[in-house]
């Protein structure tokens, strides 16, 4: 129970249509199961509810909360629903991103709204989800945030705004982490590598037109680590650690859960 009594946001706490487990349903799974009570936050109220009712029915405490990551008042409402249903705002985990379900493309072939699209997905939802959460966090002097980026943000990526937006993500979190030290606040980010969740590998199956087998197998190949991609559960343990006091010395570390690609730079 390494989260006992603690509040979460999870913010994309639903999942894409597809095999498997998604990074943020795992997650907030995993929060609930080690004692915190989770507001699960999806664009797809539904696919929140599914995620609270799996919590629900392993004991956990969790409530679904309907939002549109790019539009800041929505994000403003998300934390207040979690401040006044529980009282206080323990943690934060932006687990939101798109890159070609958003239009994502390489540099010739990207188009102005598929920039502006997965800048708002995936940056400034962080960004506003943090600028609301922040001031109650410093009224408590604790607070952790957890932002998922990708490997894709340090390593060969060719779509333009997916591996832009991601690295932004970093350096975001790092400032976080500076400016709100004093105040007990710490700020990681998580960097997944090829991970086998529906929004990496259902929707690239889709886009490609190939078999999920097909997307699957030349993704696993890829991976050091027994040529085998990770889960959502990975990304889940590797922010339980972020998130408990076993990491309370631990703030502004870039933490890549990639199975051994990222030893290849350079």
């Amino acid at each position: 129970m390494r989260l006992q009594d603690r509040v979460a946001i999870v913010v994309g706490a639903g999942q894409s249509p597809g095999e498997g487990i998604g990074n943020g349903r795992a997650t907030a799974l995993t929060f609930a199961r080690e004692g915190a009570s989770v507001l699960c936050v999806d664009r797809d109220l539904a696919s929140a509810q599914a995620t609270v009712d799996l919590i629900a029915a392993n004991g956990g405490a969790a409530a679904a909360f309907k939002a549109d990551v790019t539009r800041e008042t929505e994000l403003k409402a998300m934390v207040a629903d979690a401040h006044a249903r529980w009282g206080r705002i323990d943690i934060l985990h932006n687990n939101v991103g798109v890159s070609l379900a958003g239009g994502d493309a390489e540099l010739l072939d990207i188009t102005e709204e598929a920039i502006d699209r997965c800048v708002a997905i995936n940056l400034k939802s962080c960004i506003f989800a943090a600028r609301y959460v922040i001031p109650i966090m410093r009224r408590q002097m604790s607070g952790a945030i957890i932002n998922i980026s990708s490997m894709a943000a340090i390593t060969s990526y060719p779509y333009v705004a997916y591996k832009a937006t991601k690295a932004a993500m970093i350096a975001f979190t790092q400032q976080l982490a500076y400016q709100n030290a004093e105040y007990g606040i710490r700020a990681n980010v998580i960097l997944p590598g090829l991970m086998n969740t529906p929004m990496a590998v259902d929707t690239r199956a889709r886009a490609f037109n190939k078999s999920r087998a097909e997307v699957e197998a030349e993704r696993d190949a890829k991976v050091p680590l027994r040529h085998k991609m990770g889960t959502g559960w990975d990304v889940a343990n590797a922010a339980l650690f972020l998130a408990s006091d076993e990491a309370s010395f631990v703030t502004g570390v870039t933490l890549p859960v990639d199975g051994g690609a990222s030893v290849r730079r350079g």
